[in-house]
């Protein structure tokens, strides 16, 4: 995003990052709204204010995951690593997500911060090495890594029987192989043996004061989420334990140390480093942002299952160096995104991925509103069809589309019913009852928005931001404008000149949740969308939310009003949920069979007349070309049926 960023002293300097999607999958959309998305609305928001504002994320590439998949895909780590990470690339520059830099953890710079740490808490004494029993399986002649053994829970209460060697899916507790019940080798499924290894350990429980002292320090100034403060008080409660480092695999950084060259670091040490090396990817200067606490503010995001990597194991690594780090300040953490009756699972291919809602032909920004009114802040939430088209349906095409469509429709009509797109003069504004009424609505939504944006509640200031559609929509119906322009024209002028007000006020407060929304509006004002999307205190933009009617001046000419959103008819949805229900191996299996029956029903088609072709052939390909689309390459697929002819906003 623009130039290279580095803190300014004196100004608010913003670092953000959002937890490093794993390279083994596309991501689903519980994933994109618990750690990218919800990272970027705030990015997005500091850079509205003015804040000097930097947002890392990058693919976390290392670890048995990774193995894992390449063995079942036959081919080397790197290979995977290189796939997925265009995919993710692919499917966050859909989502309008705006990295400042994208990286990936499978870099020199990776293996340089990495060894650099390690040393430093070497030299620090906080490491130790000692010999702990591993799974290791005789027919794969290797010991196992945490996620290459599966087996049943051993928590009282939980017994999901697949549960990963290194934590529970089902009750997100944090385990070792050796510790599941019934494990099995996940590569060819025997039950491995139990065997000693040496292996390193960072010494938590010697960190344990300097933690804690941190924990209760910044977990206060920098307002931690509920969710956040009970699952790190957890781990505290249960007592620090030693926690081991390195791990028996090749795809990883090599642990510089004589005594242990065969093995490399384990993934919940190396990739928080990710966000450290990524910055150095960005500028060689990265120590001004990593180092310097002082001036840089660190907001971190993510999903629930990752937050006592973020609030123990990685600040105890960085207080064990020794060295002025900039610890994370807030973090900002979600529950679980549910899919229709059951969860997201990118390891068992259930729900919406990142790359299917774009073959939904459902606009980004419609995803984006919905993801982020579903934000499960304090609880789960659950994804519906339903719920998504009412949603857009009564929210975004009847509240907001409607309100803006009327205001710039009426001011672009011709002279004698409208004003010709040129923004009327709308004096003594402050003199109308009405528009003084709804200014000061206005005034204080938005001082709720920046207050609630502030602390990363962005689940309210969407709400909040929404909220001032609708009081524009109930200002336009009590002024009844179109009676008023043939009745008192100077009244007439002041609503008007106030409504295009809010609609590039509504721009800017939605430019970090729709920016593609904001884009088309402010091309509908005729305004550059890059130095009218601003909510910055030193630039008046808060101050003059109090008074609308000066927002847009008087005498410019507006753009070419357009519906903003399109009605999703039952129709659609029904086909929606149909093409997504079940795994994705269900749905290419459904479409493998569809295409088997279509090409029996051709093969038995007869050519009859003396062109050679049948009208029932005809009819039949006729059928077949409505029903699917793609090339061979992209797989067939069903079409989506046509948009709705109903009026858009």
């Amino acid at each position: 995003m623009g130039g290279l960023k580095l803190p300014i002293p004196g100004q608010r300097n913003v670092l953000i990052t959002s937890a490093l999607p794993y390279v083994n999958n596309v991501p689903h959309l519980g994933n994109i709204i618990g750690c990218v998305l919800s990272a970027d609305v705030f990015a997005r928001y500091c850079r509205l204010r003015g804040y000097n504002t930097v947002y890392i994320c990058g693919t976390d590439e290392y670890g048995t995951a990774t193995e894992t998949k390449a063995m079942e895909d036959k081919c080397s780590p790197k290979e995977i690593c290189d796939k997925y990470h265009a995919i993710h690339r692919q499917v966050y520059d859909w989502f309008n997500i705006s990295f400042d830099e994208f990286g990936r953890t499978s870099t020199p710079e990776q293996t340089e911060v990495c060894q650099a740490i390690f040393n430093r808490l070497l030299e620090n004494n906080w490491l130790s090495d000692n010999t702990m029993q591993q799974l290791y399986c005789d027919t794969c002649t290797r010991f196992l890594a945490d996620r290459l053994v599966e087996g049943t829970c051993p928590t009282q209460g939980c017994d999901y029987t697949s549960a990963r060697g290194d934590q529970c899916e089902n009750c997100g507790k944090l385990l070792n192989p050796t510790e599941l019940k019934d494990p099995k080798c996940k590569v060819c499924k025997s039950t491995p043996r139990i065997r000693d290894t040496n292996h390193l350990f960072l010494e938590l429980p010697l960190l344990k004061d300097r933690l804690e002292e941190y924990i209760n320090k910044m977990s206060v100034e920098g307002s931690w989420s509920q969710n956040a403060i009970q699952a790190t008080n957890a781990w505290l409660r249960e007592g620090l334990k030693q926690r081991c480092i390195t791990r028996d695999l090749k795809w990883g950084v090599p642990v510089p140390h004589d005594n242990f060259r065969d093995k490399v670091f384990y993934v919940w040490f190396d990739a928080p480093i990710g966000y450290v090396s990524i910055t150095k990817c960005y500028t060689p200067d990265w120590e001004k942002w990593w180092k310097n606490p002082e001036d840089v503010e660190l907001y971190q995001f993510m999903g629930k299952d990752n937050v006592p990597f973020h609030t123990v194991m990685f600040p105890s690594t960085l207080l064990g160096t020794g060295e002025n780090w900039t610890l994370m300040k807030t973090i900002s953490v979600t529950e679980y995104l549910n899919y229709e009756a059951g969860k997201f699972s990118k390891s068992k291919g259930i729900g919406v991925f990142g790359n299917d809602a774009k073959d939904t032909n459902i606009p980004v920004e419609v995803w984006r509103y919905y993801l982020l009114t579903n934000r499960p802040e304090v609880s789960d939430t659950l994804f519906t069809w339903a719920d998504l088209q009412a949603k857009l349906n009564s929210e975004l095409l009847n509240n907001l589309g409607n309100f803006i469509n009327r205001v710039l429709s009426f001011v672009a009509k011709p002279s004698g019913q409208g004003y010709d797109s040129i923004i009327p003069d709308g004096q003594d504004a402050i003199s109308d009852p009405l528009t003084e009424k709804i200014a000061e609505k206005v005034g204080k939504y938005v001082e709720q928005y920046v207050e609630a944006m502030e602390k990363v509640k962005l689940k309210q200031g969407l709400k909040l931001a929404m909220s001032i559609s609708s009081e524009g929509n109930a200002y336009l119906q009590e002024s009844r404008f179109w009676k008023l322009y043939k009745e008192d024209q100077p009244r007439c002028s002041i609503v008007m000149r106030t409504a295009v007000g809010l609609v590039h006020l509504l721009a800017c407060l939605l430019e970090p949740f729709m920016p593609s929304f904001s884009v088309k509006v402010f091309k509908q004002l005729n305004l550059p969308p890059e130095t009218h999307i601003s909510l910055c205190d030193d630039k008046g933009d808060t101050d003059r939310a109090r008074r609308p009617w000066e927002i847009v001046p008087r005498g410019h000419k507006i753009g070419k009003p357009e519906p903003l959103f399109k009605e999703l008819n039952n129709d659609e949805v029904d086909s929606l949920r149909k093409k997504f229900a079940g795994s994705q191996a269900d749905r290419k299996e459904r479409e493998e069979a569809e295409a088997v029956k279509l090409a029996e029903q051709l093969k038995k088609s007869k050519v009859s007349d003396k062109s050679g072709i049948s009208m029932s052939f005809l009819g039949l390909v006729s059928n077949l070309c409505v029903c699917w689309s793609g090339t061979e390459s992209e797989g067939m697929r069903p079409l989506q049926p046509e948009a709705s002819d109903h009026t858009a906003y």
